[in-house]
């Protein structure tokens, strides 16, 4: 680790003179550097320090292939450090996974030239750094897109399970009797159907075969599921813990309630708290009539909290948080997100390559508590898809953090609309819809494939649902009452005008204005009439009289 500035030009030399490059890479990057090319690098580099046990991976602006330093004025300013690296953090952290950044980014002078250096973190375990989605990697001198064997090589890798440690200072009176009851019965109601022994074990049996009990001592997942409260002075710091929170429109903290172990029968609590409100709404496909549903599905609730249970990294001694809004719910927990990107966790068959609680969770699918196909995730989006609600909304910025949110009611009718009307449409079709219809950024290649489809339009990377969808949908006088009129339609629309006077520019922006696109702003709508004016000087329709500006335009004739 780099602790002063003064060490930079030696470290340099040092890499320069150091034949393994798979964790280095040297940029000429004289003037400037493609941003997308900058996040490509930051996810090869990390990913490559992972596989090669190293500290760390360094990106180097000044230097030439030949690792010869040239030097770069790479957002060079005049005081150091600069502000426009110091953004840079914050701008890459934006499109990567897990939180990442870059540790540090140094500028110096090596032999009177400048140079940039950036120190990327490897990434996290059994987790590949991603840009957009996409995990890269280097190929000798190559940037390329991380081949299934190195993925595996990161997916694969294994720590010790923190679950299934024994706490020998604890035994079976630290575990809640009603819980222990409750779960033997899940048990017994999953296995019995195919293997009818099951129903004459005892509770101490049953333990045992979940790995609860060992030795006579309790585990760490026995206690985070079974444990009564002050059971968990035995998790040596750990503290399990789910917490509510209720919000005013305003912001204020309206109520909250700690809910402590046993978790298996705390989250029906929790989701009693819930202001689970019953509301009215039509859904075309069946009825003309307004039909009653719960703002939220309680199996989704239930889905979301049991994962977070399942995968809170209970070493870090944070809590589950639960915080509910007017209009949706944010479930948080910590740990990284085990499936990179929550495309890859919504593939058709996908099995996560690790838990972090790996005895845990077998309870929790030996209790029925969640899917031992884990396709939890993608039923969560199956459902609010039915539901024709926005989809679920992951925030994978902070490192070692998730955060989820669902909502509980429409963002955009439209999407909405096409959901009623188009039913069988796929699961990954919907969800690049859901990112555009919330404004969030989207892939190029997600752009594409929309595109190709015909379900939006726009310039990338911002884009809108289309003028086919508005057809599908019914709602073509919506859509062009935000896209407005073609251009075409608004030249004719001037040189009808024009026929019954001569104008000035902002005349005819007041009297096309309802032609333009509603979400335009004063500036946008002079700018865009300017341009229309000058299509037709070209086309030889109309001509100006007077000064720039002030100029009165009239029909060409």
């Amino acid at each position: 680790m780099i602790r002063d500035l003064s060490e930079m030009p030696s470290l340099v030399h040092f890499l320069l003179a150091d034949a393994e490059t798979e964790v280095v890479e040297y940029k000429e990057a004289k003037r400037n550097f493609d941003f997308e090319r900058l996040g490509k690098y930051f996810s090869a580099l990390s990913n490559e320090a992972n596989l090669r046990n190293a500290e760390c991976g360094w990106l180097l602006f000044g230097v030439t292939d030949k690792r010869e330093i040239c030097g770069t004025t790479y957002r060079q300013e005049q005081r150091r450090p600069s502000v426009g690296l110091r953004s840079l953090k914050h701008e890459i952290a934006g499109n990567l996974n897990n939180g990442l950044t870059f540790e540090e980014i140094y500028e110096f002078d090596v032999d009177g030239k400048r140079v940039v250096a950036f120190q990327i973190p490897p990434c996290e375990f059994a987790s590949p750094t991603t840009w957009r989605g996409i995990p890269w990697s280097r190929e000798n001198e190559s940037l390329v897109q991380m081949p299934r064997f190195k993925l595996e090589a990161i997916w694969g890798q294994s720590r010790p399970d923190w679950s299934k440690r024994v706490s020998f200072e604890a035994n079976l009176d630290d575990l809640d009797p009603e819980a222990i009851r409750f779960a033997c019965e899940r048990y017994v109601d999953k296995y019995a159907v195919k293997q009818s022994a099951v129903k004459s074990l005892d509770e101490g049996e049953i333990l045992r075969k979940m790995g609860f009990l060992v030795h006579g001592h309790i585990t760490n997942a026995a206690i985070v599921l079974l444990g009564r409260p002050e059971s968990t002075v035995f998790l040596g710091g750990a503290a399990p813990r789910i917490t509510w929170t209720l919000y005013a429109s305003d912001g204020r903290v309206e109520a909250y309630e700690h809910f402590d172990p046993p978790f298996i029968l705390q989250v029906d609590k929790v989701l009693g708290k819930i202001r689970n409100e019953r509301y009215r709404y039509f859904d075309s496909r069946v009825t003309l009539f307004p039909t009653l549903a719960d703002k939220y599905d309680p199996e989704v609730i239930r889905e979301l909290l049991h994962n977070a249970i399942a995968h809170q990294d209970y070493r870090n001694s944070g809590k589950i948080n639960v915080l509910e809004y007017e209009d949706r719910l944010v479930f948080k927990n910590e740990g990284s997100f085990i499936p990179g990107t929550i495309e890859r966790a919504l593939e058709p068959g996908y099995k996560p390559p690790y838990y972090r609680n790996r005895l845990l969770a077998d309870a929790m699918v030996d209790t029925e508590m969640i899917d031992q196909n884990a396709i939890g995730i993608r039923n969560v989006y199956e459902i609010q898809r039915g539901r024709m609600l926005p989809l679920p909304t992951y925030d994978l910025s902070e490192r070692n953090r998730v955060s989820v949110t669902i909502y509980g009611r429409v963002l955009d009718e439209a999407y909405t609309r096409l959901l009623a009307v188009e039913p069988e449409m796929d699961l990954e079709t919907v969800f690049m819809l859901d990112l555009v219809q919330k404004r969030s950024p989207i892939t190029r290649e997600q752009a594409r494939v929309l595109r190709s489809r015909g379900l939006v339009e726009g310039r990338y990377p911002k884009l809108t649902l289309s003028s086919k969808v508005a057809g599908i949908i019914g709602t073509h006088e919506e859509y062009v009452r935000r896209k407005g009129l073609d251009a075409s339609i608004c030249k004719e629309l001037i040189i009808k005008l024009l026929r019954t006077r001569s104008c000035t520019r902002a005349e005819v922006v007041s009297a096309i204005s309802h032609a333009l696109p509603e979400d335009m702003n004063d500036a946008q709508r002079k700018k865009h009439v300017s341009y229309l004016l000058q299509e037709l000087r070209k086309e030889r329709r109309i001509r100006p009289d007077g000064a720039r500006g002030n100029a009165q335009w009239m029909l060409d004739e």
